[in-house]
């Protein structure tokens, strides 16, 4: 019967718009009525036919009149509350597949019709109810219809700002949780994403008060951060630190992948992809959030899951445990790009102490010295991990890691003695007779291919490195620029390079790194209030004694034993120490990069400890038979020109001098840099 009516209708004349309408939703209401077998599924019947030319009929009623105005069709909808009938019919699912169909209605009504909807409220209620029902059973067969419906609401939501008042009744507080999070909970899983800026961003909460209601009277932190837990406690206890390193981009779920095929690539790899996704996930989010909604997020993120999770297994004694904790943690800091949620992450580290560190105050956050102290471990491994991690957050554009790790012990510059130093044999030796690989600056080819769009306009801020002149000092005791660089560049003995017998190792190459590393964290640093130039002596307390700081003490400690470690730690050590250098800080400069500052007693700087390890060297290479050989079959060994055969003795010294070799070209070459940065625009 009810087929019969619906063709006897397909031979009638045209009826007007309302009429027509009507009629489709009576010959769906109709079916209800008369039909007496409730278990056949909606796609047997013409339900579905019905509701797509009552969407037809609505999109050419709006099409047909004024803008903004409603028509009849729309009235009778509003008026009939066809939205709330259809949603009682979609949460019974009767016939099945209708809770499908509804969805799908919904979605399109919304979607198709430009004029505002959601005002309505027979049309904001039922769309609430229709939110709560999503979600109820996860992987459901109308997942994809839920996921586009909610998509829907949020863009409706981002279009009119506003329109979030309805949805912030005290009442209605869950349904904030199941937009934002019922279906996207999946999306580390689910074959469809969502963009964290369709709900939360700027425009859609411009007022304070809903930003508040969002996080203070829904659930929404407490759903991410248990997610990001639960994600995090589903990972193996020990994993390479390799494959937490290189496994591939997070993608949110919109990948194909095989259970095996991960199970064989690693253990745990779709685990570690699924929590790397969900964290991403509440990173955009944040990023994308209104200001205050991003802030009490990213707090939730700390103490619920960095301090809760996190800490305890960073915190253990098990080196295998240690070493997998430090990895995860080292590309959580890599991912991390907004801005509230790598500040939270910087005071889990670190701490929010920006004063003066003192020997007895570095044990005042627990986790920061922790992780300080495993950059000196007895694990090798660990050590690198560490030092790599701290590499990483050295990086990231937040001016406080720099400020707690390194910048708050060099305030006062009480390093130095309150005196000029007085001229010295070894500079009368520098000036008249430079040693055979002493280089002229002013004619390096490097810089003669730089257009000034490409010099760094970086301000006057190396001031403790003024333009070039006859003298070795300027009368303020500093320091010409090439005489610093020839002081890095003649630190190894003769007897103890090994780069000038190797084609393509020398000081040059080191030169356009330096000049784009340099470049990079210009770019980074630029908005930061730090100093252009040192901090006047007769401002400085000189008396107060001077500590490097735990960061600094752990660094120059361990490139005091570069002799006597593995290749692999030396290279992440010095690696360290070279983006410390770049760092365009007058201090920093002065304190890393200045040879000839006058040291106050007990004090020393990188360049003092690179001396001390000179001088050991010197002693020991006469010790070595064939030392310089040794050491350039050594060096053609690390850069693959010769093939591996019998064993070297002494094969971790000579490692340690090649690397000290390169590292203090590496130093010569920063030091040019950023003089020639800080002179290039000069007048």
């Amino acid at each position: 019967m009810f087929s019969k009516i619906y063709w006897l209708y397909n031979l009638a004349p045209s009826l007007p718009l309302q009429e027509d309408f009507v009629y489709h939703w009576k010959a769906i209401t109709h079916y209800y009525i008369e039909t007496s077998d409730d278990k056949a599924p909606v796609t047997d019947t013409n339900i579905p036919s019905h509701l797509e030319q009552m969407l037809n009929i609505l999109t050419q009623e709006e099409r047909e009149r004024e803008s903004g105005e409603t028509g009849p069709c729309m009235e009778y909808l509003l008026h009939h509350k066809i939205l709330e009938t259809l949603y009682t019919l979609g949460k019974a699912d009767c016939p099945p597949g209708m809770k499908q169909q509804v969805l799908s209605f919904y979605t399109k009504l919304l979607g198709r019709i430009r004029q505002p909807l959601l005002p309505h409220i027979n049309v904001h209620r039922p769309v609430q109810k229709l939110v709560r029902l999503c979600g109820e059973v996860l992987a459901a067969p109308t997942e994809n219809e839920e996921i586009q419906f909610l998509c829907t609401v949020c863009a409706k939501l981002k279009q009119d700002p506003y329109l979030v008042n309805f949805f912030l009744e005290v009442s209605d507080r869950d349904i904030w949780d199941l937009l934002v999070y019922r279906h996207i909970g999946t999306v580390a899983i689910s074959p469809i994403g969502m963009s964290p800026c369709s709900l939360t961003q700027d425009r859609p909460l411009p007022e304070p008060a809903a930003a508040k209601c969002l996080t203070e009277n829904t659930e929404l932190s407490q759903l991410l951060t248990d997610r990001l837990a639960q994600f995090y406690r589903a990972l193996p206890q020990s994993m390479d630190p390799l494959d937490i390193e290189t496994v591939e981009s997070v993608n949110w779920g919109l990948d194909v992948y095989n259970l095996k095929e991960d199970a064989v690539a690693f253990a745990g790899k779709r685990a570690l992809i699924s929590f790397l996704s969900w964290l991403d996930y509440c990173d955009q989010l944040i990023k994308e959030a209104q200001k205050t909604a991003a802030a009490v997020l990213a707090r939730a993120v700390r103490e619920r899951f960095f301090v809760a999770i996190m800490e305890p297994q960073l915190m253990q004694t098990s080196e295998v445990g240690i070493l997998t904790s430090t990895a995860l943690l080292n590309r959580i800091i890599r991912q991390v790009t907004s801005e509230a949620l790598l500040q939270e992450t910087v005071y889990f580290l670190l701490g929010e102490e920006t004063g003066p560190e003192t020997p007895v105050g570095i044990t005042q956050h627990p986790l920061r010295h922790r992780l300080i102290e495993h950059c000196d471990h007895l694990s090798d491994e660990i050590s690198i991990m560490t030092l790599r991690l701290f590499e990483h957050l050295l990086q990231k554009p937040c001016q406080h890691i720099l400020q707690n790790l390194v910048l708050r012990c060099l305030e006062e510059r009480n390093y130095m003695e309150n005196k000029q130093p007085e001229e010295r044999e070894e500079r009368e030796h520098m000036e008249n007779g430079q040693p055979h690989d002493a280089v002229d600056l002013e004619e390096d080819p490097l810089f003669s291919d730089l257009s000034p769009d490409n010099r760094l306009s970086s301000p006057d801020w190396l001031s403790c490195s003024p333009p070039p002149s006859t003298e070795h000092t300027k009368p303020d005791g500093k320091t010409e620029v090439h005489k610093i660089v020839n002081s890095f560049l003649c630190l190894v003995p003769d007897e103890a390079k090994s780069s000038y017998q190797v084609e393509g190792t020398g000081y040059d190459t080191y030169l356009r790194d330096a000049h784009r590393q340099f470049r990079d964290y210009c770019g980074v640093c630029q908005r930061w209030d730090w100093r252009s130039s040192p901090k006047p002596f007769e401002k400085c307390n000189l008396d107060s004694p001077f500590f490097e700081g735990h960061f600094l003490k752990v660094l120059f400690d361990r490139m005091g034993r570069i002799l006597d470690q593995p290749y692999d730690v030396n290279l992440q050590v010095t690696s360290v120490l070279s983006k410390l250098s770049l760092l365009p800080h007058a201090h920093l400069h002065e304190y890393l990069l200045d040879p000839y500052i006058n040291l106050a007693p007990g004090c020393r700087s990188l360049f003092s400890v690179i001396v001390r390890v000179v001088g050991d060297l010197m002693l020991r290479t006469h010790r070595i038979p064939d030392f310089t050989p040794k050491l350039l079959l050594v060096r053609k060994r690390l850069l693959g020109l010769e093939p591996e055969g019998m064993s070297i003795d002494h094969v971790t010294l000579l490692e340690g001098v090649i690397v000290l070799e390169e590292f203090c070209k590496e130093l010569a070459a920063i030091a040019f840099v950023k003089f020639h940065a800080s002179t290039s625009t000069s007048p």
